[in-house]
């Protein structure tokens, strides 16, 4: 590896017939790394602006997208380059206009709410060092305290901003995760730390003779309420307020979901939580999980580079893989414990597993 590092081995490399066109495309990847900082404050900059979405209607001029933004022509023009290099924008002879990869995440549900949000991420990672020394006092820390228990996240304001966060995304994940597994032959399905309910809207449309509970904290139960009631849903829904920190599940449900639950907490919450799920399961009971994850053995982008970072700022949790969700259900009693594919995983992943017949284990 030092002789890759050597300058003048990268030299002749990017030279020779054979290897020139490696040693291009990995230049430009590192180069991407280097630069990857200002990349995403390009993309920030488009999103807050507005400026993806006002060319999802049709093409404009710079001198109307610089009006529009209250930038000035010059400026305008480098950021819209700047969109044009990162394949979100394109380039006409008078005017620019949205490319397929722009539409596609303005047509995310949530992202956009997300790349704002990231301007709280951006601050703790200003100094990296000491961010991974764990030198720094977070600010996603303080943003997220609903983790450290339903004392803390009592204030109806600190609610509402992360469950408007979370459901703006949900129906991504829900998408993927419903495309995974199927509720066939589920009654009643409970969902764990559901916030408003977004989840569980999306199960109750896919399956209209499901029955359902939601378990959050009793901020979220006002929005949640009205979630179900503008759906339709309120007559199949049954909402319990409370804490699985403090007390037990609600029983009734023959499947319970844990949708982007687990990663916000430490491993002796979560194995709390599983020895409580398992409890409020009937014997044959389903448990599903759905998260980002980490890629374990064979690191991922989305999973390692991106949410590990973020649950390490919560300071909370942490991004778990696959393997160790799994090892955790089985450690806390389930059988037939599976990792279901999912189109994407950058978006969740997915583990189940079943409360196994019989005797009860004690938790």
């Amino acid at each position: 590896m030092r002789l890759v590092a050597s300058p003048g081995f990268q030299k002749w490399a990017a030279r020779f017939p054979l290897t020139r066109r490696v040693t291009r495309r990995e230049g430009e990847e590192i180069f991407d790394l280097v630069a990857g900082f200002a990349h995403s404050q390009c993309l920030a900059a488009l999103v807050e602006l507005g400026i993806l979405r006002r060319l999802l209607d049709s093409p404009a001029s710079l001198d109307r997208l610089a009006r529009a933004a209250d930038l000035r022509p010059d400026r305008a023009r480098i950021l819209l380059d700047a969109g044009v290099a990162l394949g979100l924008i394109r380039k006409l002879p008078d005017a620019y206009a949205i490319s397929r990869k722009g539409a596609a995440l303005a047509g995310v549900p949530g992202l956009e709410g997300m790349i704002r949000h990231h301007r709280v991420l951006y601050r703790d990672l200003a100094d990296p060092v000491a961010f991974f020394r764990g030198e720094s006092d977070t600010e996603l820390k303080h943003f997220w305290p609903y983790v450290f228990g339903a004392g803390a996240a009592q204030d109806p304001g600190t609610a509402r901003r992360y469950s408007e966060l979370m459901a703006d995304s949900q129906k991504l994940v829900a998408d993927e995760t419903l495309a995974a597994v199927s509720l066939s032959g589920v009654s009643h399905l409970m969902d764990v730390g559901g916030g408003t309910g977004a989840f569980l809207a999306e199960a109750l449309t896919a399956y209209p003779d499901l029955s359902a509970t939601l378990f959050d904290l009793p901020a979220v139960v006002p929005d949640a309420r009205a979630r179900f009631e503008t759906a339709g849903q309120s007559a199949r829904v049954r909402i319990v307020p409370g804490s699985f920190r403090d007390q037990p599940l609600p029983e009734g449900a023959d499947a319970i979901s844990l949708v982007r639950v687990l990663y916000d907490h430490a491993d002796e919450t979560v194995r709390g939580l599983l020895a409580e799920v398992r409890s409020a399961l009937p014997p044959g009971g389903r448990l599903i999980v759905s998260e980002p994850m980490a890629g374990g053995a064979r690191p991922t982008r989305a999973g390692d580079a991106y949410f590990a970072l973020y649950t390490l700022a919560m300071e909370t949790g942490r991004t778990r893989s696959a393997e160790e969700v799994s090892a955790l259900m089985s450690a806390a009693g389930f059988e037939d414990v599976r990792q279901v594919r999912t189109s994407r995983p950058f978006v969740t992943s997915v583990v189940t597993g079943v409360r196994p017949s019989g005797i009860s284990m004690s938790k």
